[in-house]
């Protein structure tokens, strides 16, 4: 297979989509560029993709058309990129094309593989288990685990070096399957976790044929096999007055009374499953790194929730974590869970100048406007102060921090994630300090989900 790169410098203009800024907007026209040099660019998307666009950007600039076989790919680059695809005015872009090119054989008809009216319904439906009421019952639910759980990683010795991303991952899937699911896995955990495990490592097939023995193969046979677990659920949840996710979209209606067939329910359990405990696992992480690379923060955290006054969170005291949401904040702006947000355009439009095609994978990057000094003072260093009221670097423009995506696909689990997340961190505080060595750098696998690819291993000590 061949591939070419095409761009060129290109002018920087605001974002006015179906304005003109020129005259007759210019179509992108490819740069040639070696055949090994493509193959490099090719590799680091998956690898780096924080280095992969930044070279793009810095040799080409902010449109840049880069083609592989006959598909074309529009990088698009800064945070009028970002609104653009968050935004799509028009629906000049789809989800769905690029999602189901990427996910759809593992994760089909999930809420963010759907577009327009379509993807209004099903999460206006969805909306049922994201109220307050819901939300103070997972709260209710998850407080007195998450404690349970963090105080079991330490049990009797004074400190010990541990592998920090497997028991975050699975403490977060444990707590997945008691709000969502409303039931303890218990000794069928491990193969669950082995199913999501499979269909998340399916997103980064090499091969797009499900041969026996490949990553989409494997994917696609633990899909079937989740499924074969929950729909035989489903009418118990369905009649039933239970208050997990499950159970809540399984009785969802509209205002005719109509709600999610069985296989609906299914499909969007599955994906919700892996989207909030993968997600969070990975915010987590890079929170639990993060402070231990900046340990004067760590303390300064430990404060905040000593100055408290509780032993046992309630979800008043969420609000009070100020400067720990300004941790969290920081740690998805420097590892967001997902570097790339990839569409399809379903018509050319123009974007600053360039008419971009259509039929084309659209991709724009969080990771790189997230590090982009175009927005940020010293990207590359962890400073938590530039979420605080008086810096609000995050507020020079309303789309260069978006590790949450926006628009109608804002996540819609946000506040439940940032819940957990406060939640898990009060226990750690409370509990632990934890280290790493002191030349360490924690090793990332950014696609399809931000990890660490040696487990982030930490010292942990009680306090």
């Amino acid at each position: 297979m061949s591939l070419d790169f095409d761009s060129a410098r290109l002018p920087n203009a605001c974002l006015k989509p179906g304005l003109n800024v020129q005259a007759t907007p210019t179509p992108l026209r490819p740069i040639k560029v070696g055949f090994i040099e493509s193959w490099r660019l090719v590799r680091l998307s998956y690898s780096d993709p924080l280095k992969h666009t930044q070279d793009l950007e810095r040799k080409y600039g902010s449109v840049v058309l880069h083609k592989v076989g006959k598909m074309n790919v529009v990088h698009l680059f800064g945070a009028d990129a970002n609104r653009l695809s968050l935004l799509n005015p028009g629906q000049v872009l789809s989800n769905k094309k690029a999602w189901d090119q990427i996910i759809g054989r593992v994760f089909p008809n999930g809420l963010m593989l759907r577009d327009g009216d379509d993807h209004r319904y099903h999460r206006r439906l969805m909306q049922a288990g994201f109220k307050n009421q819901a939300m103070q019952g997972y709260f209710k639910q998850m407080a007195p685990q998450i404690a349970q759980s963090v105080a079991s990683w330490l049990p009797d010795a004074k400190s010990e070096k541990v592998q920090a991303y497997p028991i975050i991952k699975q403490m977060t899937l444990d707590l997945a399957a008691t709000v969502f699911l409303g039931m303890n896995l218990g000794a069928e955990a491990t193969k669950i976790n082995q199913y999501f495990e499979s269909t998340v490592a399916a997103a980064m097939w090499r091969m797009p044929i499900a041969l026996p023995g490949t990553l989409l193969w494997r994917g696609i046979r633990a899909r079937q096999s989740m499924c074969d677990f929950f729909l035989p659920m489903i009418p118990e949840k369905r009649a039933g007055d239970s208050q997990d996710l499950f159970s809540l979209l399984s009785r969802a209606t509209d205002e005719n009374g109509k709600g999610y067939t069985d296989q609906e329910i299914v499909d969007h359990i599955n994906f919700l499953m892996m989207a909030a405990h993968d997600t969070t696992t990975s915010a987590l992480t890079s929170m639990t790194y993060a402070l231990a690379k900046n340990p004067e923060w760590q303390e300064r955290l430990c404060s905040e929730i000593e100055s408290l006054g509780v032993e046992t969170l309630s979800s008043n005291d969420l609000s009070k974590m100020v400067e720990t949401g300004w941790v969290m904040k920081e740690a998805l702006r420097l590892y967001p869970p997902l570097s790339t947000l990839p569409k399809f355009s379903n018509k050319p439009f123009e974007f600053q100048g360039y008419m971009v095609p259509a039929n084309a994978l659209v991709v724009t990057y969080p990771i790189h406007t997230h590090h982009s000094k175009a927005y940020w003072d010293n990207p590359e260093h962890f400073d938590p102060l530039r979420f605080s009221d008086e810096r609000k670097e995050h507020k020079r423009n309303a789309y260069s921090w978006i590790p949450f995506s926006g628009g109608a696909h804002m996540c819609i689990g946000l506040h439940f994630a940032e819940m957990q997340i406060k939640l898990v961190m009060f226990e750690m505080l409370k509990n632990y300090r934890w280290t790493v060595g002191k030349d360490y750098k924690m090793p990332i696998q950014q696609s399809p989900i931000s990890k660490p690819t040696d487990g982030l291993p930490i010292t942990i000590r009680r306090r």
